[in-house]
This record gives C-alpha cells, sequence and structure tokens, in this order.
C-alpha cells in the first residue's frame, strides 16, 4: 500500500489503529440503513461484536461479549456487501470467499476471513500541533459511505486494486476489467468531521462530512463550522479471494463480478457502527508519535480466541449460491 512508505514508517506519525477483524456471520442483516427488517435487502460480510442484530441502538459496547477484532476493547461492527461470481454461461452466483488482509509488514495475523480496520489521523506524517484534536465517536455512532445505487463514483476514497503476487496494482474506482492473480482488494474510507450533535442522519451520511481530497491521505483543511468536529478517519480493507474463478471468466469478455446487490462496483459501500468500551478508542486517539497499536493503550487479544466470536444465523436461507436471489433483485431495488 502506497501510503506507507520505508519514510513514513521510520518518521514520527500520528497516533492511530490498525488491526484485524475476522468474519463474524455473512447474511442479510443491517441495523443501519434497514433497522428491525429481516432479511435486509442485500448480503453483507460483518465483523466486530456479537451484539450485532437487525436492530440495535444505545450502546453496542455495553451489550456485547464478545468481538472478532485483535483490540480487545472494540465490540463496534463493521460490514459491507458481499461479493459473488456470476458466472457468464450459465448465469449462476457464487459467493466470493474473504481472506485475511495480510500484515502491513508480512507474517500471518491468525484473522479468518474477515477485514483490517483503521482508525488515522490526517495524512500519518504532518505536525500535528497545528491540527484539530482528534475525538472519538460517542456511544450510538453509526454512519456509512458510499451507495448501491452510484453509476459514478461517489466517494474519493472508495477503491478497488488487483492483487498479482501479493502485492497490489493501482487504485481503481471499479471493478477490475481483467482477472487479478491474487484476488481483489476493496478499501472503503470514510469522511472524518462530524457535525458534533446527531449520532445519525436520515441518509446516514449528512451527519459527516468530508474533507480528504486524494485517495489516501487526509491532508485537507480543517473540519468545517457545520461540521466542526475531527473524528477518526474509519477506514476498512477487505481482500476478496477471486483466483478459483478466474479460469471461468473467458478472455475480453466483461467483468463478471458483482455485489450482493447487483449493482455497478461504484455502488460499493460500508456501514459502521461505533461500539468501543467506555474512552478506549479515545485513550487512543490522545497518543502520538506511534501506529498500530495505540501506543500501548489498548489491550490486544489473540485471533484464537477472536476467531471463537460468532451469533447465530437469523435468516434461514442460502446465501453461497443462485437460491439466495430468489426475490433479492426487487428487494434491493426498492431498498437501501
Amino acid at each position: 500500500m502506497k501510503l506507507f512508505t520505508a519514510t513514513a514508517l521510520i518518521a514520527p506519525v500520528y497516533a492511530g489503529l490498525r488491526f484485524p477483524c475476522s468474519t463474524l456471520t455473512i447474511q442479510r442483516l443491517d441495523p443501519v440503513v434497514q433497522p428491525g427488517e429481516s432479511p435486509s435487502a442485500h448480503v453483507h460480510h460483518i465483523v466486530g461484536g456479537n451484539a450485532f442484530n437487525a436492530t440495535m441502538t444505545g450502546d453496542v459496547g455495553a451489550r456485547a461479549s464478545c468481538t472478532t477484532c485483535q483490540m480487545s476493547e472494540d465490540f463496534s461492527n463493521y460490514w459491507t456487501a458481499h461479493l459473488y461470481f456470476k458466472h457468464p454461461t450459465n448465469g449462476s452466483y457464487h459467493r466470493v470467499p474473504v481472506v485475511p488482509v495480510q500484515p502491513l509488514l508480512g507474517g500471518s495475523n491468525g484473522a479468518q476471513g474477515g477485514l483490517t480496520v483503521y482508525y488515522t489521523q490526517f495524512d500519518l506524517s504532518r505536525d500535528n500541533l497545528a491540527q484539530q484534536k482528534i475525538t472519538a465517536f460517542p456511544a450510538g455512532f453509526r454512519m456509512t459511505v458510499g451507495s448501491p445505487t452510484a453509476t459514478s463514483r461517489s466517494h474519493i476514497g472508495l477503491n478497488y486494486q488487483c492483487m498479482t503476487g501479493g502485492s497490489r496494482g493501482p487504485l481503481r474506482s471499479d471493478f477490475p476489467d481483467a482477472p487479478c492473480s491474487g484476488g481483489i482488494f476493496t478499501s472503503h474510507h470514510f469522511p472524518a468531521c462530524w457535525d458534533g450533535k446527531n449520532l445519525d442522519s436520515p441518509d446516514h451520511q449528512s451527519h459527516m462530512y468530508n474533507t480528504v481530497d486524494s485517495d489516501y491521505f487526509n491532508n485537507a483543511p480543517p473540519c468545517p463550522a457545520s461540521h466542526p468536529v475531527r473524528v477518526p478517519q474509519v477506514t476498512f480493507e477487505t481482500t476478496w479471494d477471486t483466483t478459483k474463478f478466474n479460469s471461468m471468466w473467458p478472455s475480453g469478455a466483461p467483468n463478471p463480478f458483482v455485489w450482493s446487490f447487483e449493482g455497478s462496483g461504484y455502488g460499493t459501500h460500508a456501514d459502521y457502527m461505533f461500539g468501543w468500551k467506555d474512552d478506549a478508542l479515545q485513550r487512543a486517539m490522545d497518543k502520538s508519535e506511534c501506529f498500530y497499536d495505540g501506543c500501548g493503550s489498548i489491550t490486544k487479544q489473540a485471533m484464537t480466541t477472536a476467531n471463537q466470536c460468532k451469533i447465530e444465523t437469523t435468516i434461514d436461507e442460502e446465501t453461497d449460491g443462485c437460491k439466495f436471489l430468489r426475490n433479492f433483485f426487487f428487494i434491493s431495488a426498492r431498498s437501501r
């Protein structure tokens, strides 16, 4: 990832967190956009605390008893639409496996599927003395980024990369147009300015404001008066193992991968529900000149422990292939 150059790793950087979260569940639930609806419009890949359900209000962190995330005090939930392969010949659908995002410095983190989460400040390399204080989200906070109905790029931080031999190719705003030998890598960057009042908004985005002016660096002007509170920039990274489908992608044929809402690749989107215990996230954001672990302010758990955290599947349906689509497209078209 070109953001983290050798220079950036050596030089003093902002406080921040980067950690893996294993898969919690894969099913049609969406307590932010469609609270109380079971099933929701489309299948999601979900990580985080085990308080996740169709209806979630109040302090999520206080109700969860375990988390699939490495940071043991983080009971938040993070989710995206799930990726499927649509067979070019027979039209059948096949769920694409998720594999752990490899740690920046190599090696295995022990996660099972899942995604990697960042909580970062600005561009990780600038003098932070002149910048706004980073304020952690309050209990009950939630937000989304992107839109499944988008037909062009809706947010600069929503990207695809084609993985080849363990390295990531150039950033793209839509699906790759040829097979990726190492899978498809997706990133979802959320806005980092909050209005300081609303835990949510009708569109789940208006209470936030985006000052990011490039794909990775939040090196834009201070937050505006309408959204004056600088919060951590939340980012998800996911690796979709598309490799076993490459042989079924005919040369020169259009991209056969689709999100679970069967829309354009520009429709990629993500949801976030805050659930850190007490002041744990604020403690990490108050530290400086270190990255990854919040300067030791957050207790990590072994991923073998995190992997044991699961919830029951509450939607009785097949999500691996075409059966789950029996009424899927109609619901998706009128929802969200």
